[in-house]
């Protein structure tokens, strides 16, 4: 089995955007993720917390893979997830096998070793970091090379002892 992931993919209105849940089921049919199970938490304006199967949707009916899903999304989650929406917004929890790192994971546990952690990097702090990696580049790009520094005071120097 590949690494699990809980992720909450939450949306600034109270119905999904289904063209981005499609994505993944076309992942899943890409054969990169297995959905383990699914859930949608909307928060009402009111506050109230709502829960709904993805087969309560007509257009992501089979989204799991057509097979009788693995309800392993509890109400805990829920509230928790609910926590990070606000009002008038909602979500869809995914519980996701990464396929794609499955051997990998294998052969790790073959040799007596385990996950022993993993971080997910929200895109807008790779963003920032980019950005300031460029920045540092390009500084360094306009800032004399010290090989250039210091050939142009060793040539000054050896000028101001021939006077």
């Amino acid at each position: 089995m590949g690494p699990v992931e809980f992720i909450v993919l939450a949306f600034p209105e109270e119905q999904l955007r289904v063209r981005a849940v499609a994505s993944l089921g076309a992942l899943r049919r890409s054969g990169a993720v297995a959905l383990i199970d699914a859930l949608v938490v909307t928060k009402t304006a009111g506050g109230e917390v709502l829960t709904a199967e993805l087969d309560e949707f007509e257009e992501l009916q089979g989204m799991l893979g057509g097979r009788d899903a693995a309800r392993l999304i509890g109400p805990e989650d829920v509230a928790e997830s609910a926590g990070l929406l606000g009002r008038g917004n909602c979500a869809l929890l995914v519980l996701v096998e990464h396929l794609w790192a499955a051997e990998a994971a294998e052969e790790v546990r073959a040799a007596g070793g385990r996950i022993a952690g993993s971080v997910r990097i929200p895109p807008e702090r790779l963003t920032e970091v980019k950005a300031g990696l460029a920045a540092l580049a390009a500084s360094a790009r306009s800032q004399p090379s010290p090989s250039a520094q210091s050939s142009s005071s060793s040539s000054s120097s050896s000028t101001g002892s021939e006077a």
